[in-house]
């Protein structure tokens, strides 16, 4: 029996991929926890960005529960507005940066607008915020999302955040560098793999097995050739979150 939550799990797996560093645009919910634990271990220069206008060079003292909170904007390195932040995004200074999305599908295209028809939606979802910015500008794109068959698609019904497109050199061709690096789901990570960049099973988490993941995928979920386990948090990194999220708000 595992000794944390799948939250926590997500959490560090996404702080993993922060870079010592890197300036990384930190988006809403787990995100935010993610790049204070990153900050307490292994990055210890990562620079956070956030949508509202905040430029931080270290977690914030106080809970946040919205990027917006009071204790984000205390001590904050920079605190400005929306249209200087995501004029770094367009200068080339954006690292990573995470979002999240009601669907996403094998070629990173993530949804955040509409389920069904664009003129007679079933669902209409918030939209985009700063997302399609991100996924479009950042170095390198980073997804976190439940990991269940109608969110992970055969094909997104709306493209709302670009990944590669249609696969292949697509992305390029619209003139777009960077992309989709890693989709850390409750089930799994997937990253892009091979000439179509399609996404690929990387690591299962401990509790869960390969069939059932792709059972949960919308499309013909193909594995990479060195498929593992997601590796569990370490002490090091528990301590960290339980630092971050003292009440366990965000770690399930």
């Amino acid at each position: 029996m595992a000794d944390y939550s799948i939250q926590e799990l997500m959490i560090v797996a996404a702080a993993r991929e922060i870079r010592d560093g890197e300036v990384v645009f930190v988006g809403m919910r787990l995100p935010i926890t993610a790049y204070g634990v990153a900050r307490l271990t292994h990055a210890p220069n990562a620079v956070g960005l956030f949508e509202c206008g905040i430029v931080r060079y270290g977690p914030a003292d106080g809970m946040l529960y919205t990027m917006g909170d009071p204790p984000n904007q205390l001590g904050a390195a920079w605190a400005t507005g929306l249209v200087q932040v995501m004029s770094l995004l367009q200068r080339g200074r954006v690292d990573a940066g995470f979002i999240g999305g009601a669907e996403i599908d094998r070629f990173g295209n993530i949804n955040t607008s509409y389920i069904g028809d664009i003129e007679n939606p079933t669902i209409k979802l918030p939209g985009s915020g700063g997302a399609a910015d991100i996924a479009a500008m950042s170095k390198r794109l980073l997804a976190i999302m439940n990991h269940e068959k109608r969110r992970l698609v055969q094909r997104v019904d709306y493209v709302t955040s670009p990944g590669y497109l249609d696969g292949g050199e697509s992305r390029k061709k619209a003139g777009l560098d960077g992309g989709p690096a890693a989709v850390i789901t409750d089930r799994a990570i997937l990253r892009p793999h091979g000439p179509e960049s399609e996404l690929h099973l990387a690591s299962v988490h401990e509790g869960h097995d390969v069939d059932e993941v792709r059972g949960h995928t919308g499309w013909d979920l193909k594995l990479l050739p060195e498929l593992d386990e997601t590796p569990p948090p370490t002490a090091e990194e528990l301590a960290a979150l339980h630092e971050i999220d003292k009440d366990g708000f965000w770690r399930g």
